[in-house]
């Protein structure tokens, strides 16, 4: 809907055959794996697997004997599990070349007033990700493992298997880095008029209690991580109702009403 109801409707006589919307999503997911294959490229020659695994090695590394090392049980492990962390590391430095893919198919059946809404939340979504991930290499792991380590005793070799590591610590970014898009799911709940701001405001209680069930569901069964999760999910709710105050003009109270 345009921003008057008098104005002329900005997107008449710009609808596409439905063949055409299929020809253009598959350009921009030719294109966006085109951008995944040459990060994957760029990421093999440097660092290289080798180097992208000691990199997020180091938070258990740091919690094990100095002369310790991960461990590969499967038989393929050594070549599958690189592969893995290298195509995973190519994704997330790729993030924002998707989100503008993304962006560009969806783009031509926006409104002018809707993609001015729209960049500032893509460029804020992609830099959410970086900074959950981030926060889960630099503090969530380090945290976690020296949790885990006092409760390992003194006749037990703690030598993890690699694939079972990678695993584990993969599944956290995708969790931390999923959750915190939760301000852009509330400036979306409010911006399309499925919420209100004082309606979040009351559904702050249930919120918290909420975020602690997810932590729990989709972290190791660790205070450390559970609370890591949890904490952040509820800071972001508050900013997400700040950020919806900026984003959203209010509207006059008998709307709301209505």
């Amino acid at each position: 809907m345009s921003d008057s109801p008098n104005s002329t409707d900005e997107l008449a006589g710009t609808e596409q055959p439905f063949v055409q919307h299929l020809v253009e999503l598959r350009d921009r997911l030719l294109y966006g794996v085109i951008g995944l294959a040459l990060c994957m490229v760029a990421l093999a020659i440097w660092p290289g697997p080798g180097g992208l695994i000691d990199l997020i090695a180091v938070p258990i590394k740091a919690h094990m004997p100095p002369d310790a090392k991960l461990i590969a049980v499967g038989v393929f492990s050594p070549f599958f599990v690189p592969l893995k962390v290298l195509a995973m590391a190519a994704f997330l430095i790729s993030l924002p070349w998707w989100m503008y893919q993304a962006w560009a198919f969806v783009a031509p059946g926006l409104y002018s007033h809707e993609k001015r809404f729209a960049i500032p939340l893509i460029v804020l979504g992609s830099l959410l990700a970086y900074v959950g991930i981030a926060f889960v290499q630099f503090f969530v792991l380090d945290k976690m493992f020296g949790f885990i380590q006092q409760f390992t005793p003194a006749s037990v070799a703690a030598t993890p298997d690699i694939a079972s590591y990678v695993e584990a610590i993969l599944s956290l970014y995708l969790a931390f880095g999923l959750a915190f898009q939760v301000p852009i799911v509330v400036i979306l709940l409010v911006k399309l008029g499925m919420v209100s701001i004082q309606k979040l405001k009351d559904f702050r209680g249930y919120f918290i209690v909420i975020a602690f069930i997810i932590a729990a569901v989709v972290t190791p069964p660790d205070v450390i991580s559970q609370l890591a999760l949890a904490v952040p999910m509820c800071i972001l709710y508050e900013l997400g109702i700040w950020g919806a105050r900026w984003f959203v003009k209010p509207k006059p109270e008998s709307a709301e009403d209505d």
